[in-house]
């Protein structure tokens, strides 16, 4: 069993931040962690002071999951961008569960939060590396080594010019080059 010392520093020293809003959806405690992550105090996170922290376009759709869930007691997770106490955003991964008084009572929500910025951007990274790979691959145009026509996306094979200006909108005006002038009318 934890001494209530053990149990203060396995809350306050958690490697995660730690949240309590009250019945008004109020939040009445933060943990060490989340004080120092935001650099401000309890006073200042108090209430709805955390949330001056959570970025302007994550805000709207922050408060509407929080107060959605909290009128109907039930879990929830989100990800939004909170400023760490050096004024950087870091993205992250929110938890809330209601808690209950031991006559059964709703009393609030309890939350946990981790940074998750590091995933965020490998995610992106990925996404905008899959996206470039999709346009390099749609770039890549089937086109027969001898007679040069090229194949179309429902597999029929088009004269180079046809297929050309059916995608850009490009028109062509022919002549002959040096090299095939000579080759063909010497």
């Amino acid at each position: 069993m934890l001494s209530l010392s053990e149990y203060q520093a396995l809350i306050e020293q958690a490697p995660i931040l730690i949240w309590r809003a009250n019945k008004d959806a109020l939040c009445d405690y933060f943990n060490n962690r989340w004080l120092v992550f935001r650099g401000r105090t309890m006073e200042q996170e108090y209430g709805n002071g955390w949330a001056e922290g959570v970025h302007p376009e994550d805000f709207d759709r922050c408060l509407k999951i929080f107060l959605d869930n909290f009128n109907k007691h039930e879990i929830f997770e989100m990800e939004y961008r909170l400023m760490r106490y050096d004024g950087v955003y870091r993205w992250i991964f929110d938890r809330g569960v209601p808690f209950y008084e031991d006559n059964g009572g709703f009393a609030g929500f309890i939350g946990s939060c981790i940074d998750v910025t590091e995933r965020v951007e490998a995610q992106e990274a990925l996404q905008f590396k899959l996206e470039e790979e999709v346009r390099v691959l749609k770039g890549i145009i089937p086109i027969c080594m001898y007679c040069k026509e090229i194949r179309d996306d429902k597999g029929y094979w088009k004269q180079l010019e046809k297929y050309i200006a059916e995608h850009t909108g490009a028109q062509f005006s022919h002549g002959i080059c040096d090299k095939c002038l000579k080759l063909y009318h010497p």
